[in-house]
């Protein structure tokens, strides 16, 4: 990791979960890291707790929902403005709905289509821009798919959630093979994690907390910082190497 120390990341959903990790993570091993979210106070607490744990790096809070591309546009400006731009995307933030197919809303299935999809491709859109006009080469973008990102589970409140995923595999397949066509170096890894122990379920399931809980009660689940120590083997692979797909799941977790 030594290579990008001082250098700037942007991991989006950084207040709760597997993108609090993954940017802790990052600010220990040097890296000047700009997390966003729509609740940016967890964030500075976050970022308290990198400055007294004496970390190398610096995490900078920014409060923005990827849902409105305007605030997207402005994080990105002021990205230009206090720090270049970034030299790594962590995209990172995404939801999940219970609404089934057959009878979910239309609201969610947006608001998912809009974090999920059209939110990651406005910031990678932007994150290849700000590396193109600064020439840089060995840029790296990082997806935070899922298992549901390969394949159809059998739960009629994932599914809609589950085609946003698929869209994340086909998008980042696409980014390579365009990053390839342009003759960048810019690596892109999708990384899909099963069941992880963060606040997820609780999301999804926030009508019934009990049944979020079950999720998580047989421990058969990954922690968040099982993902981050994979988001660092990648970034510490040698610059020829493109570590393109790694799918992580509990050794006894069915899947």
């Amino acid at each position: 990791m030594d290579r990008w120390k001082g250098r700037v990341a942007l991991v989006t959903g950084a207040s709760v979960g597997i993108g609090a990790a993954i940017a802790k993570s990052l600010v220990q091993n040097g890296m000047k890291v700009v997390g966003c979210a729509r609740n940016v106070k967890q964030i500075e607490t976050l970022a308290a707790e990198c400055v007294s744990s004496g970390f190398s790096g610096t995490l900078f809070p920014y409060k923005c929902d990827l849902s409105v591309e305007d605030e997207v546009l402005s994080m990105f400006s002021w990205i230009k403005v206090q720090h270049q731009g970034i030299d790594v995307c962590i995209n990172n933030a995404g939801l999940a709905l219970p609404e089934p197919l057959l009878s979910g809303k239309t609201s969610g299935w947006r608001t998912m289509m809009d974090v999920n999809v059209i939110g990651l491709s406005v910031c990678t859109r932007e994150a290849y821009q700000s590396m193109k006009e600064r020439n840089i080469d060995d840029g790296h973008f990082i997806n935070i798919n899922s298992i549901c990102g390969h394949r159809v589970i059998n739960n009629p409140d994932a599914h809609f959630y589950t085609a946003t995923k698929y869209a994340v595999t086909a998008l980042t397949e696409g980014l390579r093979q365009e990053l390839r066509e342009a003759k960048s170096h810019i690596r892109i890894t999708d990384i899909s994690p099963g069941l992880v122990e963060t606040e997820f379920a609780y999301r999804f399931f926030s009508q019934s907390p009990e049944k979020a809980a079950a999720s998580y009660k047989d421990g058969k689940c990954l922690q968040a910082a099982d993902i981050t120590k994979a988001v660092v083997y990648v970034l510490s692979a040698p610059p020829h190497v493109q570590i393109g797909n790694i799918e992580i799941t509990h050794i006894e977790q069915l899947m």
